[in-house]
């Protein structure tokens, strides 16, 4: 079977996935993907990444924030790269991959302490916080409660 490709030659991955993101056999039915092409304004972005992690889908909410890394400001990718790859670490953890977790949650929070106040109200502090406190646990083997999987990604109530 030859391979998708996009305009510019670059491979597109059209299977269909399940919930936690996983590849699917073709045909099968899948969930809702994230288009290739999305394009939303910072605070689209982050209010949609936001509405899927609250619905259980970290994966999802990972594509919306590497979207957002690829199509803004090079001044600003290092800040979406790191709640994108918070947002596999939460993937992992769902998909009972520890070491996967660990190593992108710790990415995450290295991306997220840099320093200085995070555009677009991001809670920087809070989910270094937060993935400091999921790294422990995963480490401690302690079980992960569903609710703690729906990081805030900006401050303010939730």
């Amino acid at each position: 079977m030859a391979r998708d490709r996009d305009d510019a030659g670059r491979p597109r991955n059209d299977r269909p996935r399940d919930a936690l993101g996983r590849p699917l056999p073709h045909g099968s039915p899948g969930v809702a993907r994230i288009p290739d092409d999305l394009e939303l304004a910072p605070h689209d972005s982050l209010t949609y990444a936001q509405q899927l992690l609250d619905q259980g889908f970290p994966f999802h909410a990972h594509d919306v924030l590497e979207a957002a890394w690829k199509t803004g400001p090079d001044s600003e990718k290092p800040l979406w790269k790191a709640l994108a790859q918070f947002a596999v670490g939460v993937t992992h953890i769902q998909r009972g991959n520890v070491t996967g977790a660990i190593t992108l949650l710790r990415r995450a929070a290295d991306g997220l302490a840099v320093g200085g106040e995070a555009p677009y109200g991001i809670d920087a502090a809070g989910l270094v916080a937060h993935a400091a406190a999921l790294i422990e646990d995963l480490a401690a083997e302690v079980d992960i409660a569903p609710q703690r999987l729906k990081p805030r990604l900006v401050a303010g109530p939730g």
